[in-house]
């Protein structure tokens, strides 16, 4: 089976069209999302009706902006960009694709034998996974040898092994083009494959994964794609302009 992992797209439109056409000659038989479908970016029924489309091979949980631009929870806690983000969204979502986006689960979900989907950690959906000790508690909180989560934007890898009793933890940012990820067998993962629609590792280009469970690999791709567009859409929906402006720098 091969997934197609994907997370915070951020109602980046371009950004989605971009991994469509880089990954259509690359074969996968679902599409797992780790979370922020929509917020800060100007294409939410866009961003929806597509991953809609998918139907019963989408796999989803939620992330904090879905909540909050759906209106299940309150803006309060995010700051003054993302809150007029939100409440713009949730003004302009369509019927349809706003019972889509409160119908997101909570994570973690089963992906398949293993492998298990989260938005932020395993333990906590809002939680941030940026340091060893994060690991730690998210490796704590489910068994499954492999785990995939967003929330940080950022790509990268924990690796949990155990040796004589003796546990270490290798921690690393997930940086390039292309990247090929061998899993080693009594190894435990949490892999983020970086955002879609808002980068935040300094590098602009969109981010997503391939996971091969038959041949135990993840392949981690960057795609260039049209974000002065994107920016362009931003303006003219008259939101913030930082919201527009980060994505030519992926900050």
């Amino acid at each position: 089976m091969r997934y197609l992992i994907l997370s915070d797209i951020h109602a980046n439109w371009e950004a989605v069209q971009a991994i469509r056409a880089h990954v259509r000659r690359k074969r996968y038989d679902r599409v797992a999302f780790l979370g922020d479908a929509v917020g800060y970016g100007a294409s939410p029924n866009r961003v929806l009706e597509w991953l809609r489309s998918l139907g019963s091979s989408l796999d989803v949980v939620r992330g904090n902006h879905d909540r909050v631009c759906s209106g299940l929870d309150s803006a309060e806690y995010f700051n003054r960009y993302a809150r007029q983000a939100a409440e713009w969204t949730l003004e302009h979502l369509d019927g349809r694709n706003l019972e889509f986006l409160k119908s997101f689960q909570e994570g973690p979900v089963d992906l398949t034998d293993g492998v298990a989907i989260c938005h932020g950690s395993s333990v906590d959906e809002d939680a941030y996974v940026f340091s060893a000790y994060d690991a730690q508690v998210a490796f704590a909180g489910i068994p499954h040898p492999l785990i995939f989560f967003g929330h940080t934007h950022v790509p990268s890898l924990f690796m949990l092994r155990e040796d004589n009793g003796r546990q270490t933890l290798k921690v690393r940012l997930l940086t390039g083009r292309r990247l090929v990820l061998d899993l080693e067998p009594g190894n435990r993962y949490l892999i983020n494959p970086g955002s879609v629609g808002q980068p935040r590792d300094r590098d602009p280009r969109a981010s997503y994964a391939i996971l091969d469970t038959e041949q135990q690999r993840i392949y981690l791709y960057r795609v260039t794609y049209r974000a002065s567009v994107a920016r362009r859409r931003i303006l003219g929906a008259g939101l913030p302009p930082v919201l527009g402006d980060r994505l030519l720098y992926g900050a």
